[in-house]
């Protein structure tokens, strides 16, 4: 049986987008529970496959499958045929063998996720591909938005800092602006993607623009995807103009960052530590929304599941 994927947000309709938050919603009460287990996915496979350094999402992802009682194997790159040039092609055909239902990829291709759905039936679930996107992280950023502050429409969200190389933020873009939310891009101009525009939002080089902003989502500054001379002149400087800090903002508004963080340049120390950020709550939440995500590509593609059906798959 060939079973749906998720490459992008661009595959979720707001309907689809709505149904997976009110599915982590149900996952989040089950999940207060002493048995947080349930057999959902019981007698289903689930292979993770992660070619780049992961800790939120792969053990998110890992924990998820396993609450919803999957099969579960976890392979890195370090360590697998990749190392001794196996294409990613080879192993997916390979892993595809063994009758997994759904694939879920990390890898520093920008289309290794299309590329994998190509040679296989089983789902497969974009965990970040290069510097083009990462629908899961969106999708949980969705979710501790509402959760946390409110209607993400009419919402203004200013997205600060490496806009060009955020996977994060190509999904956020496009899942923000789905569901009514105002964003503005903020960074310097070698950071913000040239026509930005065109993809609903508005742009800003000056920092001070985030003041009318109701969350500011801070971005990490991605060195390994500079390459030679980077994109400002240092990250000195960077942290001057750009760097978030309590000084920058006004009371009432709420941070935001995926994680990993680069303290005292895309953010100070003492506002990543400060509990009146989002930034714990985005990674707690990965795991009810990504529990749902595999919930709706698997069991139940159009149904969210009500307080019986959680009562019967609880049992």
């Amino acid at each position: 049986m060939e079973h749906r994927s998720l490459l992008s947000i661009a595959d979720l309709s707001g309907d689809d987008i709505r149904r997976v938050l009110t599915t982590a919603q149900r996952f989040t009460e089950l999940l207060g529970r002493d048995n947080k287990k349930v057999p959902t996915l019981r007698g289903r496979t689930v292979i993770n496959l992660f070619f780049e350094a992961s800790t939120r999402t792969s053990t998110s992802f890992e924990l998820a499958a396993k609450r919803l009682s999957a099969d579960v194997i976890n392979i890195k790159g370090s360590g697998s045929s990749v190392e001794k040039g196996e294409s990613l092609k080879d192993t997916i055909l390979t892993l595809n063998a063994y009758g997994p239902d759904i694939f879920v990829i990390r890898h520093k291709g920008v289309g290794a996720c299309h590329l994998a759905s190509r040679f296989t039936d089983a789902a497969v679930l974009n965990a970040g591909d290069g510097k083009h996107e990462h629908p899961s992280q969106a999708l949980l950023d969705l979710y501790t938005i509402e959760r946390e502050i409110g209607s993400l429409d009419g919402m203004h969200i200013a997205i600060v800092g490496d806009v060009v190389h955020s996977r994060v933020a190509r999904s956020d873009i496009m899942a923000m602006t789905a569901m009514g939310a105002k964003v503005t891009l903020v960074g310097p101009p070698t950071l913000i993607p040239w026509k930005a525009e065109s993809l609903g939002v508005s742009t800003s080089y000056d920092i001070r623009d985030i003041a009318d902003a109701d969350v500011v989502y801070v971005l990490r500054m991605q060195h390994e995807r500079m390459g030679a001379g980077g994109f400002v002149p240092s990250l000195r400087e960077y942290a001057t103009r750009y760097g978030v800090s309590h000084a920058r903002l006004r009371p009432g508004q709420r941070v935001m960052h995926a994680g990993p963080i680069n303290r005292g340049v895309e953010i100070s120390s003492a506002l990543a530590d400060d509990p009146a950020t989002l930034i714990e709550r985005q990674a707690a939440n990965g795991l009810v929304v990504r529990m749902a995500i595999l919930y709706d590509l698997l069991v139940e593609p159009s149904v969210v599941p009500g307080p019986a059906t959680m009562e019967a798959v609880a049992a």
